[in-house]
């Protein structure tokens, strides 16, 4: 079977990161060997890998870990238990996390067998059944009032993904007093301006 072609922007960006370069690196080239199906993308600032233009896998850097991302995790079967809840409110995505290159040498056929499970799921057609979503979330008062107050903080809220928003709503809503609410909102006013969620 082919290797999937390299992108030059995932390239640069494994040459540029600060952490998780050789962990990314080994990632990267597992991921590159498993399937000539997989095309090699940089979506949202982070390697992405896809099949007809379906986001199957995606690696991201954080400070304590480096995570791949399955878009579909939940779907998976996961028989050696090894993938975990990207947030406390999230029921889609799954992430295997990964402190060293050595971790991901030992997880490489696990890796190699997930991955190729959610290019089968991806080509099923598989769907996780939406419950909540961001418009059926309770939106706090204090919200509400500033996103009516200030037309662009509107637009910039409306224009994020709605696991984005959702999140955000969650969040805003969890404090129990209205002080604490208003703190939180003020707090990510301008990260959400920016276009970003709540722990990008």
């Amino acid at each position: 079977m082919a290797k999937t072609k390299a992108n030059p922007q995932v390239e640069d960006y494994v040459h540029e990161i600060p952490i998780w370069q050789e962990v990314t690196e080994k990632l990267r080239t597992i991921l590159l060997d498993i399937d000539d199906e997989i095309t090699e993308e940089f979506k949202w600032h982070k390697p992405c890998y896809s099949v007809n233009h379906k986001n199957i896998v995606l690696i991201q850097g954080f400070k304590a870990y480096c995570a791949l991302l399955f878009f579909k995790g939940s779907l998976l079967k996961d028989p050696e238990k090894v993938l975990l809840d990207v947030g406390e409110n999230s029921r889609v995505g799954k992430q295997l996390r990964f402190t060293s290159k050595e971790e991901v040498e030992e997880l490489r056929k696990v890796i190699q067998a997930y991955v190729l499970e959610a290019i089968q799921v991806e080509k099923s057609g598989l769907q996780v059944e939406k419950k909540e979503t961001a418009s059926t979330v309770n939106m706090p008062e204090e919200f509400a009032v500033k996103l009516k107050e200030d037309p662009r903080l509107k637009t910039a809220f409306e224009s994020l993904t709605p696991g984005r928003r959702k999140a955000y709503l969650f969040y805003f809503a969890g404090a129990k007093q209205s002080k604490t609410r208003e703190a939180r909102i003020e707090k990510f006013i301008p990260q959400i301006l920016a276009g970003k969620g709540l722990r990008d």
